[in-house]
């Protein structure tokens, strides 16, 4: 569908839908499991944090998109910094709000440009490529550093991140029953 043939609303319901179906899952799970509250509490977080990210990214491509076009049609033709501007002052004015679903996105974006730099290098010549698989050093080193950063400097981390190597690491050394596996293991007041 382009935004001729199915206009600017068309266009924005199929954004927004598309940002439900990436963060409703991973609010319900994250809600769930390291939220405290009311179901109805845990509910209207998971419908906030939908919301917000589907109207940040459905906010973001139509910026996107339209400064693309008007570079475009300004110029006479697209140029390779037309979507680098686009995407820079569509991430400043929609993403630029310090929220944890900002941050969240930008994140998940960070290592997928990373990863994407690093292969563009290698195509150009820039990086060499490698002789062996590096993978095992690369996770073995992603793994290293983020539990160092867990056990020594924990308030670096990003708070969901926090959430659950707490979970893992700590609330894992204390278990009660068999409820604690299948259900919630978090450590329960004395009696």
């Amino acid at each position: 569908m382009t935004l001729r043939q199915g206009g600017c609303q068309g266009f924005l319901d199929l954004v927004t839908c598309y940002g439900a179906k990436i963060r409703a899952p991973h609010a319900l799970v994250m809600t769930f499991l390291f939220r405290s509250g009311s179901l109805r509490e845990k509910l209207r977080a998971i419908l906030q944090a939908t919301y917000i990210h589907s109207r940040n990214l459905a906010c973001f491509v139509f910026i996107y998109k339209g400064l693309c076009a008007l570079q475009s049609h300004v110029q006479g033709k697209t140029y390779q910094f037309h979507s680098f501007l686009a995407a820079f002052f569509g991430g400043m004015l929609v993403f630029g709000e310090r929220n944890n679903i900002n941050s969240q996105i930008s994140m998940y974006l960070l290592s997928r440009v990373l990863f994407a730099l690093c292969r563009l290098g290698m195509e150009k010549g820039y990086i060499p490529e490698p002789k062996q698989d590096l993978s095992p050093v690369f996770n073995a080193l992603v793994w290293g550093l983020v539990l160092w950063l867990f056990e020594y400097h924990r308030a670096t981390l990003q708070p969901s991140l926090q959430s659950s190597m707490t979970y893992l690491y700590n609330d894992s050394n204390v278990w009660h029953d068999i409820s604690d596996f299948l259900i919630y293991n978090k450590s329960r007041p004395s009696k």
